[in-house]
């Protein structure tokens, strides 16, 4: 079911946000050669309990998940492009790293990602990461009450397919409220006009997520770490939308 927010109720959302926004800022500054993925997540979490706030990971265990997550941060590295389970693995020099987090603040979600370059960047990978932000706009700038929800998804996909790359619409974006994951459903690809039209009050995390040189993945052996199917590196970013009567509310803006 889709529901809408009043402005107060936005208003609301806000706290959430900005905790969401702190802990990927922090963890993109903190992630370095020689971090371990599992010492992020302790961070993470860390964070969470001296706010006060409540994770949307550990207990998750939607019927894609071998089992609940367990963790609080999703940590992709190089082919592993989404949903990265944290384990002991230390940053190398040169990792793609994704970090994926949401929040529960006073009852309200908030759900945002980033993709870093660890140490000595790729130029393939830089590129990478600036498409999937430039798309990640693009999809924001329809996120207004009047446009289509195919409007949003065409715009993700036509900043991909202009730079060569393709689009996997198994995951995607999605309503964000109480819970993390509510709809709708928020496609990568689409056609202009068609779908739901959007409304005031609507909130969606809009995320694109982009590979090299594929855009088939498949299952890791953990139940959750989602890879591209040739080894490809892949790139993800995210940030938690309220759409208004002004326009789009960027809940999840980092300084």
């Amino acid at each position: 079911m889709i529901e809408l927010r009043t402005p107060a109720q936005i208003e609301e959302m806000r706290p959430a946000g900005r905790f969401v926004a702190s802990v990927i800022s922090a963890l993109a500054e903190k992630a370095d050669v020689g971090m371990n993925l599992l010492e992020l997540d302790a961070i993470a979490h860390e964070m969470i309990r001296e706010a006060g706030a409540e994770s949307c990971y550990i207990d998750y265990h939607p019927s894609f998940g071998a089992s609940p997550f367990g963790k609080v941060l999703c940590t992709s590295v190089n082919d592993a492009v989404l949903h990265g389970l944290p384990h002991d693995y230390v940053l190398q020099d040169g990792d793609l790293l994704s970090v994926d987090f949401a929040a529960s603040v006073d009852g309200w979600v908030s759900d945002s990602a980033v993709s870093v370059v660890v140490g000595t960047p790729r130029e393939e990978d830089l590129r990478l990461i600036e498409v999937t932000g430039r798309a990640l706009d693009a999809g924001i700038e329809w996120a207004r009450p009047g446009a289509r929800m195919g409007d949003i998804s065409h715009a993700i996909g036509e900043v991909a397919r202009a730079a060569g790359l393709g689009v996997n619409l198994q995951f995607g974006g999605h309503g964000v409220g109480r819970t993390m994951h509510g709809d709708p459903h928020v496609a990568n690809d689409g056609r202009p006009g068609r779908g739901f039209k959007l409304k005031e009050g609507l909130v969606i995390a809009i995320e694109p997520w982009f590979m090299h040189t594929t855009d088939a993945i498949y299952t890791d052996p953990d139940g959750w770490t989602l890879r591209s199917a040739d080894g490809s590196r892949g790139a993800h970013m995210e940030h938690t939308v309220a759409i208004t009567a002004d326009g789009p509310l960027v809940l999840t803006a980092r300084d």
